[in-house]
């Protein structure tokens, strides 16, 4: 008999954090629509099929694949008072062994930021990674420009490391981007080295 892993999920004082389903197609392809202008400015090109159910599909089952495989976990930001769609908040990139690292990349919608929403989920997905995956370093990187996101990620114990050149294309063009990082306090993470 097969077991079921339970699906990650983390519960904040305003949100549920937990993996995409088919059912929150519509709710995030109004949001992502509507906060275009704000988002695509921080954000690599949108594909032409972008908000299309297709697209959005395949976004879902890759993130169960990733999850599973344990190289991602994608949340969506899910407002518990009624059940919508805030953001996303994925980290990526996971490395076991000597590392025991992670990447982390959120957005928000243009109507919910500034309200503290995204220090809320990445304050709960750094704890999520240190003591449930048991991580060591978590990254994250952004334009040197956005203020916003580079203030939550100091509000959240990330610090200033450098700046990565030509790092990401955003909206069509290489850009740097100033590089964070926040280490776990006790650093004795298992390894898969033996």
């Amino acid at each position: 008999m097969l077991s079921r892993r339970r699906k990650p999920k983390i519960e904040t004082e305003r949100m549920t954090l937990r993996l995409p389903m088919h059912s929150d197609y519509t709710d995030w392809a109004h949001l992502r629509e509507e906060s275009r202008d704000f988002l695509t400015q921080w954000e690599p090109s949108w594909s032409y099929d972008h908000l299309g159910r297709k697209a959005f599909t395949n976004r879902v089952y890759w993130a169960t694949r990733a999850e599973g495989a344990g190289t991602a976990v994608p949340f969506f930001l899910i407002r518990r008072q009624d059940a919508r769609v805030l953001g996303a908040i994925t980290l990526d990139n996971i490395r076991r062994g000597p590392a025991q690292a992670g990447t982390l990349g959120y957005w928000i919608g243009a109507r919910y930021a500034r309200q503290g929403f995204m220090r809320e989920a990445l304050e709960a997905v750094v704890h999520f990674a240190f003591t449930t995956l048991d991580l060591s370093r978590l990254e994250a990187a952004c334009l040197p420009e956005n203020l916003a996101s580079r203030g939550v990620l100091e509000k959240c114990g990330f610090k200033y490391e450098g700046v990565a050149q030509s790092y990401l294309q955003i909206n069509g063009r290489w850009r740097n981007h100033v590089l964070y990082a926040n280490l776990r306090n006790d650093r004795r993470g298992r390894t898969d080295v033996g």
